[in-house]
């Protein structure tokens, strides 16, 4: 197994710079997820880990072997694509085992290795079988299994699961994690979805725009975002943001936003006196209030989600959309007038300036 470092890498497509300067430390046997939206990056980054883009500048390091000028042949690492890049004319047994022919494996080894991962993947009885005659996970793991073949120092998944419906996404993202408890190899995974990513990663690494925002646990990001970007993108629903000035008073603190709306703050609360600021608090940190809740914010039931084992209303506050996520099963009617109140040590002040989060 290996660590993968990543070390200050910049990559250009000729004048046009994708990614500035990314950092990142992943250790051996480490599943580590590189998450954010189309163009971010994270892609581009995989695929020169792999040997596929040259590297612009930086290095990079597999098992703390320089890899920059090497041809991916020669990384030790196996990649799974999104579009499966099966052979159609060849048999489940013969995509698994291509790699090893290319190799010239003796006979016997390929025939144990293929089994091996045939039977780690619930393959074993679709070994004779073509392509066009698998579901899309059943080739999902055909293309696991041909990496898994290789007994690579690191595998490479980018966005494997994207082809697939959403049950099946929630089967795969479960059996690809297992996959790993059981082989323990270093994993990289690149993804848009934020829920595979926080399903999945011991680690995550947003991106944003070629640059890394934050890199942590993904409870450490969901409950401690360095700044609006990373508090927006993680979390579904998104966090809801209404920007204002923070005030305080009599040992109060709370922000005044738009139309005197004032948004409830703790005694504990960052920041100065005036600062500009954007109030955050994530749906499900909302309770519904009574008449006699001080702490309350008024709002006007816009449109009600029942989900089924939640309800989720959109309203407004202070002109901003802002969507509230309640557990139980109120019967909202739109437009009728409620109070909610923010969970107090669940609210995050970010600077408006610069959109770093305010610590305590």
């Amino acid at each position: 197994m290996a660590s993968v470092d990543i070390q200050n890498v910049f990559k250009s497509f000729g004048s046009t710079q994708v990614l500035h300067g990314v950092s990142v430390d992943i250790t051996d046997e480490e599943f580590v997820v590189l998450v954010g939206p189309s163009g971010c990056g994270k892609s581009t980054l995989l695929r020169m880990i792999a040997g596929l883009e040259e590297i612009s500048k930086g290095t990079i390091l597999i098992g703390g072997r320089q890899v920059n000028n090497l041809p991916p042949k020669d990384r030790d690492v196996a990649m799974v694509f999104q579009n499966y890049a099966l052979y159609p004319h060849m048999t489940v047994f013969d995509n698994m085992a291509f790699s090893l022919k290319l190799a010239k494996a003796p006979k016997e080894e390929m025939q144990s290795r293929v089994q091996r991962a045939a039977e780690i993947l619930n393959l074993t009885e679709y070994l004779a079988r073509y392509p066009r005659q698998l579901s899309g996970g059943q080739r999902q793991r055909v293309a696991m299994g041909r990496a898994i073949v290789r007994d690579p120092l690191v595998f490479l998944f980018d966005e494997p699961l994207s082809n697939l419906d959403a049950k099946l996404r929630v089967q795969m993202r479960a059996e690809i994690k297992a996959l790993h408890q059981k082989l323990r190899t270093t994993v990289v995974y690149v993804t848009h979805d934020q829920v595979e990513a926080m399903t999945m990663a011991d680690r995550i690494v947003v991106m944003h725009d070629g640059i890394v925002e934050q890199i942590g646990r993904p409870t450490e990001l969901y409950d401690f975002p360095e700044n609006l970007f990373v508090a927006g993108f993680i979390g579904s629903p998104a966090m809801n943001f209404i920007p204002g000035r923070l005030s305080r008073q009599n040992g109060q603190a709370w922000v005044e936003a738009a139309g005197g709306t004032r948004l409830p703050l703790g005694t504990n609360a960052p920041g100065q006196e005036g600062q500009e600021v954007v109030y955050g608090v994530r749906p499900k940190n909302f309770r519904l209030g009574g008449d006699s809740d001080s702490a309350g914010i008024d709002i006007n039931v816009g449109v009600v989600e029942p989900t089924g084992d939640e309800v989720e209303v959109i309203s407004q506050i202070a002109g901003e959309p802002v969507c509230v996520v309640f557990t139980e099963r109120y019967d909202f009617k739109p437009e009728q007038p409620i109070k909610i109140c923010p969970a107090l040590d669940s609210v995050h002040l970010f600077d408006a300036g610069s959109g770093r989060r305010l610590a305590s």
